[in-house]
């Protein structure tokens, strides 16, 4: 892989994590104060829900961090090691966290009473979202065991390759 492209990976990881950095610390609670301020009904709902997608938005970081780890990699041109699948899990690992994270939003919009200040298109829509985020976060987890099955099998032939040379 070109030397250029692998830095711009980076530096996109980089500045992903930077971004979820500050969305966890500036933008999730002051988005749940301003709706408590607009709405004092969700005032209970603001604490569990903030930490909620704190957590989602650390999972993402944790999947960025096993990419950059991937992407040393693959520039060391080790890829096709043992090593690589416990980075392969870890991303599998944060994305059933993140999914099950928003399976429990999903379900707990479902079912509970949570009173709205309009029409109730608000709870609606958040929980569209959610149900969204599961389909992504499930569909994401499945494509990355499919990846780790065709991970290990190039490892197998890329072994077998090395001691027929």
């Amino acid at each position: 892989m070109p030397r250029l492209l692998i830095t711009v990976l980076r530096v996109g990881i980089a500045a992903s994590i930077m971004l979820g950095l500050f969305g966890q610390i500036v933008v999730i609670p002051t988005a749940a104060a301003d709706e408590v301020d607009r709405f004092p009904a969700y005032a209970p709902f603001a604490a569990p829900y903030v930490a909620v997608a704190i957590t989602g938005v650390a999972c993402v970081q944790v999947v960025l961090a096993a990419m950059w780890m991937l992407l040393d990699m693959v520039e060391r041109d080790v890829i096709f090691t043992e090593r690589a699948f416990r980075w392969v899990d870890i991303i599998i690992g944060a994305a059933i966290v993140a999914t099950l994270l928003a399976f429990g939003v999903t379900s707990h919009l479902g079912v509970a009473e949570i009173p709205s200040p309009d029409d109730g298109m608000e709870v609606t829509s958040a929980l569209g979202a959610a149900a969204v985020c599961v389909a992504v976060g499930a569909a994401f987890a499945m494509l990355m065991v499919i990846m780790r099955g065709l991970l290990r099998k190039a490892t197998a032939l890329r072994a077998e390759m090395a001691e027929v040379v």
